[in-house]
């Protein structure tokens, strides 16, 4: 169970990184349509070569939560999560990544009538005071891309808690692999109509082998066997429990960028991620 939650966080603190350099030749929305065709069809070989072996009919009252998944997953969290790679650092959206379980309790508590403790709204107040601290290392600059980054960030890391808590359900009753291909297919129809309209194109030409090779690892590696992993943990633990490793990426990425790019780590960042590790440790123990 453990090494499955220590593998996941691994592929997901890469997965920063990755996709932090990738989003400097290749725009984000061009990346994101790669990404998930990719996936889909990692997906539909597995099934296939398994002989259709885990494939189950799906119960018509699921149908909604199903596109509800399918939109949060790929034209919501993804989108944002890759948009925020362009703007600011692998760290700093880690670090947003790492409230993910503050924001699945605010979920569980406003929505689903979770009860409270005095620990969970003191830890939420301290996680949310260190990304405060994180976000006023930019001076607060409204106009600053870094800012506007960071912002994007946040938000990506509110989808993901959603898509973590409406996901319990259906990957109790349809499994792990299942679930998460349903809802990548889904979102990946879903975003076909919505990169026809932007004004990114596709460009063969600007891909290297190294795009190529990065596109593969968000695709096959991060959104196949992480998002596959991440849902099969939360079939066997409480959200709110499983979410709290996601403090583990913000330490696993600084101290790969700066093992890697020899990235200096601020103050500010060292500060607020000590804050939101405690605030969010405060959280699950209430």
């Amino acid at each position: 169970m453990y090494f499955v939650i220590a593998l996941g966080q691994l592929i997901a603190s890469g997965t920063h990184l990755i996709a932090k350099t990738l989003t400097q030749n290749i725009e984000p929305p061009v990346v994101l349509l790669f990404r998930v065709m990719i996936v889909c069809i990692v997906f539909a070989l597995y099934f296939l070569f398994r002989g259709g072996k885990g494939i189950k009919k799906i119960d018509k009252e699921d149908y909604p939560l199903f596109l509800i998944l399918g939109f949060v997953n790929i034209p919501v969290n993804q989108f944002l999560f890759l948009q925020s790679m362009e703007y600011t650092s692998a760290p700093n959206v880690s670090l947003a990544y790492s409230l993910t379980p503050a924001f699945v309790f605010i979920i569980a508590f406003f929505f689903m009538k979770e009860r409270t403790s005095y620990k969970k709204i003191i830890g939420i107040i301290l996680a949310i005071a260190g990304t405060i601290i994180v976000l006023a290392e930019r001076k607060f600059d409204f106009n600053s891309d870094s800012f506007f980054g960071d912002i994007l960030a946040l938000m990506a890391a509110m989808s993901w808690a959603v898509y973590t808590v409406l996901g319990k359900k259906i990957t109790m009753k349809y499994g792990a692999i299942y679930s998460t291909f349903v809802s990548m297919f889904i979102g990946f129809i879903m975003y076909l109509p919505i990169f026809a309209l932007l004004p990114e194109k596709i460009e063969l030409e600007k891909f290297t082998t190294v795009n190529w090779l990065q596109i593969f690892y968000l695709g096959a590696i991060t959104s196949g066997v992480g998002y596959a992993t991440w849902y099969w943990v939360l079939g066997k633990m409480d959200a709110s429990k499983v979410s709290v490793f996601n403090n583990f990426q913000p330490i696993l990425t600084a101290l790969m960028t700066f093992l890697l790019f020899g990235d200096v780590v601020s103050m500010y960042f060292v500060v607020g991620g000590i804050l939101v590790l405690a605030g969010v440790y405060l959280t699950q123990r209430g």
